[in-house]
């Protein structure tokens, strides 16, 4: 059994491979042996997270998730624990593993009752071994009223929080919770996560990171039987670390680290509003991030500004050679940025394509053609939707792409052949042929003005550092996430700070 660490990468594995894994280990294996390795480990964390415990309540679902929570009591109980069960199953429909799982926790002992103990503390513990991985959210009818209330016990208890494989009502997939099944509110004691042989994709991005809490993975011994990754979670701290000034050679000099130019900021005389603040967040980011030399075209010939941090460069959009460039583009570009897009797509080797510039592809079926012949040009192009953006692009709801995130950013890359950043809690990064990153970092300090065009900047930073499109999105949403984390989390966080903040 291992602590998921965001310094490490993870391989995940959706609800599908899962399953064909658990087929291929069992056919190798004694009956039940799966279901008491599951047992005993989740007893193992139990114990570990809950030591004091006076008492442990196990509400278990009927099916196999609950066998792992019957296993699980009958170790707790012959541990010496105070022990009850909640258990929804009968013995004569549940599957023969749980149904075993039941009879050796009658044997063993184990106290069963309809809910939980009425004087559950802080120190004691409940474990949700209702459903697991059993639930699709697309497809899941609502909770009926017995499962609604046991739900409602577990999140609103004092006592610690452990779910078997999965938190029950979210989909392994996807992360969004099935109809019915969300909770009301947040849960009021320390979360944790105990997955079962594999690692899932929705235990880390949509509603996934908050059901969580701290997640751990026992493999049950098969991890050498695994298939290939559906995603994977974080990139490798060696990698980040190369992507740092610190590994430079002391040769070194600006031009080494390349120049980017940030097109947008649509001023004041051009609509009424003014939007540079954008640009100039992008393009901090991008000095920050290391770029050797950022330029900033905004998007507005009569405005004149004093840049605010004296390294940045204001250029005219006719002056900029975008044939040398990494360009970010977009940021507060509003109705102006349509006018150089063209250029831009047509000219830019590397781009990152943001905010106002997504929308204007999204609306406009000749842009959309340029930005798809920009791989075949060889040139290098990432975008950053949101999921409205996101939605935009792909001529859906928000609520579809929210609904499979990972689906959704996939789409996206395949329908734009580029790489696509699709932010949100447990960003996505995809592109074509490579396997999706799940972005482990960031928090909801991050949900506030101006933040996405700091991860635009520093996505321009790493690509004029020559990485490959896919290897500088997820460097750049990890260290962006990363810096979040690092805020004090009594402050307020501000973009500006954030792009600050960055290496």
């Amino acid at each position: 059994m291992q602590a998921i660490s965001i310094e490490q990468t993870h391989a995940l594995h959706g609800v599908a491979a899962t399953r064909a894994l658990e087929t291929t280990a069992a056919i190798g294996l004694p009956a039940h042996c799966l279901m008491q390795r599951a047992g005993a480990s989740t007893a193992s964390l139990a114990l570990a997270l809950a030591p004091h415990a006076r008492r442990i309540w196990i509400a278990c679902g009927s099916g196999n998730n609950g066998g792992d929570g019957l296993e699980a009591a009958a170790r707790l109980h012959q541990a010496g624990r105070s022990v009850t069960v909640t258990w929804l199953g009968h013995p004569d429909s549940t599957p023969a593993d749980a149904r075993a799982a039941w009879q050796r926790a009658l044997a063993a002992g184990v106290v069963f009752a309809p809910g939980p103990p009425t004087d559950l503390g802080p120190r004691d513990l409940c474990i949700d071994a209702l459903l697991g991985i059993g639930l699709r959210a697309a497809s899941a009818r609502a909770p009926a009223p017995a499962l609604r209330a046991l739900l409602d016990h577990l999140r609103n208890s004092p006592a610690t929080l452990l779910a078997v494989d999965m938190p029950s009502g979210l989909d392994a997939d996807t992360g969004q919770y099935a109809a019915g099944f969300a909770p009301d509110s947040p849960p009021i004691a320390p979360c944790h996560t105990l997955s079962l042989l594999t690692l899932k994709p929705g235990l880390f991005t949509a509603q996934g990171r908050d059901a969580s809490g701290s997640v751990w993975l026992d493999d049950l011994g098969c991890g050498a039987l695994a298939p290939p990754a559906t995603a994977q979670l974080g990139i490798d701290g060696p990698e980040q670390r190369a992507n740092t000034r610190g590994n430079a050679q002391h040769a070194s000099h600006k031009g080494s680290f390349g120049d980017v130019a940030v097109v947008g900021g649509e001023g004041l005389q051009a609509r009424g509003m003014g939007m540079t603040g954008a640009a100039w967040l992008a393009a901090g980011a991008a000095v920050f991030g290391g770029a050797g030399r950022v330029m900033v075209s905004l998007l507005d010939d009569g405005l004149t500004l004093a840049p605010p941090w004296p390294e940045l460069m204001l250029r005219r959009f006719d002056a900029l050679r975008l044939p040398d460039l990494s360009v970010v583009c977009g940021c507060g570009g509003g109705e102006a940025v349509r006018a150089v897009l063209p250029a831009v797509l047509a000219q830019a080797p590397r781009l990152v394509l943001d905010a106002d510039g997504l929308n204007a592809v999204a609306g406009d079926s000749a842009l959309s053609t340029a930005l798809r012949a920009r791989a075949a040009a060889g040139q290098a192009t990432v975008l950053t939707p949101h999921p409205l953006e996101a939605a935009r692009l792909l001529h859906c709801t928000t609520s579809e792409v929210q609904a499979d995130r990972l689906a959704a950013a996939q789409a996206l890359a395949a329908r734009y052949a580029c790489t696509v950043v699709l932010k949100g809690s447990g960003s996505i990064t995809a592109t074509p042929g490579e396997r999706p990153i799940v972005n482990p970092t960031g928090n909801a300090r991050l949900a506030t003005a101006g933040t996405g065009d700091v991860l635009a900047g520093l996505i321009g930073a790493r690509l004029a550092r020559g990485l490959a499109p896919h290897h500088a999105a997820s460097d750049a949403a990890q260290a962006h996430g990363a810096a979040a984390d690092r805020w004090p989390a009594h402050l307020a966080l501000t973009a500006s700070a954030l792009a600050a903040m960055l290496q």
